[in-house]
Order: C-alpha cells, then structure tokens, then sequence
C-alpha cells in the first residue's frame, strides 16, 4: 500500500479525470472476476491454467495470473518470452515455430537462463533446426508438437503424422517431448454456442486419440494441451486433458461478448474524448485505428457489428473509423446527447491488439485508478 501511495505522489492520476485520452482502462473489478471464474473452471476440471499473455503484453498482469493459481504462461513470439523471463517469470510455453538463425541463437540464449521453456514444433525441419543449436545443451529443450484439429494456420495432423514427429523429437540429442497442443481457433467462425461445443469436443477427442497412439508406441505424453477463449466459456474439458490455454478472458472484448450474449464481462476500454459534432447525428471521438485496431471479426459467432461498443451505451457501435478519428452516429429520436469535450469509453472488439497500441494500462475501480501497468511486451512480435 505504501509504494502503490507513493508511485500515485509521484504523478500517478488518481482518477480516471485526470487520464489524458485516448487511454487503455481495465475495469480492475471485472478482470479479476474473469480471471477467478477460469481458474475456478481450471480446478474443477482438474486441468493446468496455462493463460495466453499475448492478450495483455504485461508482466504484471502474467504475475499475477500465477498468483491467482496458473501453472505458468503462454506466449506467441520469442521476443515475448524474453520480457516475461527477464521480469521473473520462470515457466513459459512458446505455442509457436520458431525459425532461422537469427532466433535460434535468441531462443539458445534464453534457454540458458533459469525458467522452465517449452517449443512448438509442425514439421521435421523443425526438430532439425533445434538439434543443432541444442544437441550439446546440458539441459534439453522442451518441445510440444503442434496439431491441426480444425484451424487451418499451423499444426502436424493428429495422428501417425504428429506420431512421426514425435518419434524425431525423442531421438534427437538436446531435445524432449513434453506433448501436444493445438488451438481451436474454428470455434470463433462457429454459427451458434452449440457449434462451438461440438467443435471443442471434437478438437479434444482428436488430441486424445493422438496421445493414445503415442502411449501405445512406448511414448509419454506429460501434457495435452487445448483451447480457445469461446470454447472455454461455453464447453466442457474432457478427461485425460491436461491443460488450457486462454487468453482473451482475462479482458473479454465485444467480440467474445457475442458469444456470451452480455456486455458486463468486458474490462477492458478505451477512454476517449469527443472532438467534433459535425451533424446532428455524428459524435467524433479522438481515438481510431492507432486507438482501438482495424480488426473485426466478420462472420461466426464472435462478429460484432461495427469497431467497438459505447461501454454505457452497448447498443450503440463505432461505425467509422481512419487512423485518429472514429465516430458513430444517433438517430434523430434519441434522447442521448453528446457535446465536444464529454468523455466516454470504448469496448474495442478485439483485446489482443488494442493492447498492443498502448504503454501503459490504468487498472481502474469504480473510477478511481489503482494502477498502471507498462505494456512491456509491447511490439515485441519477432
């Protein structure tokens, strides 16, 4: 309490009046209620929480999942990994491929260093390129092979083929097979919630059925690894999965509000300040493309209409937006009024890059702020 008394003497806004805009909120109340109700779920599955942290790009925040009972974190770059291990946190999940020299010789350094470290791998080249910068380690390089169960980016196909891949990995020098992992990134395209069910059903009996194949060829799986924000919040892990991996829960955003018909779990937004009333009908506000990310999510149960919800207002969207200005427009009927000058927030539609725009994040309860966080992963995408 004292240092939190003497970072806000230091010039630390109190209250969210004194943010100058557009500034990244936290709504601290509601992300920590997220985060308790994955965990919560996590326990009662008897599976690992192994969150994704590209949605915030904090250190803190990672720390404080940890706290809160995950078993360490996901990561999607290698210049992630390197932020998160140099702040202290010591077990860290790369779920990516990472190629060329120039990382290897990164990833060779950071492996060095205390934290525990795991790899994916899709391919032979792969298992090949870390043989030779981890053949002479002294500890070997975890690796979990990546598997396609639906989402067509990366991944080996479950089965004999992620089999051959591990019967590589377990005969090279410098490396060992912790298990498999994939991310059902289809549940986002899905039409209705019980799509998205059966679809992470589906995805894990996959993931189980390869593990098995595994097993009865003389190979240990230590964990499998599944998971989607959507399939999270609606579906039910499986026995004999051993860990998930969300990511966008811990803020939520309009796109996975969609999926649980409410607005009230959203944490995160965006304060901004409108700067022009142009027509009778049009609010411009300061903040576009480098406030809040052109992303959205076009079809599937997580499309929200427009680039972001009023936070008091949800029923209303941004429906323009260029790189400083976005704007939304009101009927001739509506009893709202806005003038130059008032302030509002923004419920972005997607969290993980809207994040990434940002230095810091203002943890804010009921009007008051009680942090700010530095986004110390921010552009750390190589």
């Amino acid at each position: 309490m004292r240092e939190r008394e003497k970072t806000m003497q230091n010039g630390m806004p109190k209250t969210i009046e004194e943010l100058d805009t557009p500034a990244l909120l936290v709504d601290l109340d509601r992300m920590e209620a997220n985060l308790r109700t994955m965990q919560a779920k996590a326990d009662a599955w008897g599976v690992k929480l192994r969150p994704h942290t590209k949605t915030h790009r904090t250190p803190e925040l990672a720390k404080l999942q940890i706290r809160m009972g995950a078993a360490g974190i996901t990561v999607a770059k290698l210049g992630e990994a390197e932020v998160m291990a140099a702040e202290g946190i010591e077990d860290i999940f790369i779920a990516n491929e990472i190629v060329g020299p120039l990382k290897l010789e990164r990833l060779k350094s950071l492996h060095s260093r205390a934290c525990r470290l795991a790899v994916g791998v899709d391919h032979p080249d792969h298992i090949r390129m870390l043989r030779e910068y981890f053949e002479e380690s002294s500890k070997p390089l975890e690796i979990m092979i990546d598997v396609e169960t639906g989402d067509p980016r990366t991944g080996v196909a479950p089965g004999e083929p992620a089999l051959a891949l591990a019967r590589e990995i377990i005969a090279s020098p410098g490396l060992a097979l912790r298990g498999i992992y994939t991310h059902d990134g289809q549940s986002y395209d899905a039409p209705d919630l019980q799509k998205v069910r059966e679809i992470f059903e589906e995805s894990q009996r996959a993931m189980l059925e390869t593990a098995s194949l595994f097993r009865s060829a003389g190979i240990e799986v230590q964990e499998i690894s599944v998971g989607s924000t959507p399939s999270l919040l609606v579906g039910t892990v499986l026995p004999g999965i051993t860990e998930i991996r969300p990511g966008t829960h811990i803020f939520m955003d309009a796109d996975q509000a969609q999926v649980l018909g409410t607005y009230e779990h959203c944490a995160q937004s965006v304060l901004v300040t409108v700067i022009s009333r142009p027509t009778p009908e049009r609010v411009v506000v300061d903040g576009g493309t480098k406030a809040f990310t052109y992303y959205s999510q076009s079809e599937g149960i997580t499309a929200a209409q427009g680039r972001g919800r009023l936070k008091e207002h949800p029923e209303i969207f941004l429906n323009r937006m260029s790189d400083e200005h976005a704007s939304f427009d009101l009927s001739r009927e509506s009893s709202l009024s806005f003038s130059i000058g008032d302030r509002m927030e923004i419920i972005p539609n997607h969290a993980c890059p809207t994040t990434n725009l940002y230095e810091y994040i203002y943890g804010v309860r009921q009007g008051r702020v009680e942090a700010r966080w530095p986004v110390l992963c921010r552009g750390k995408s190589q």
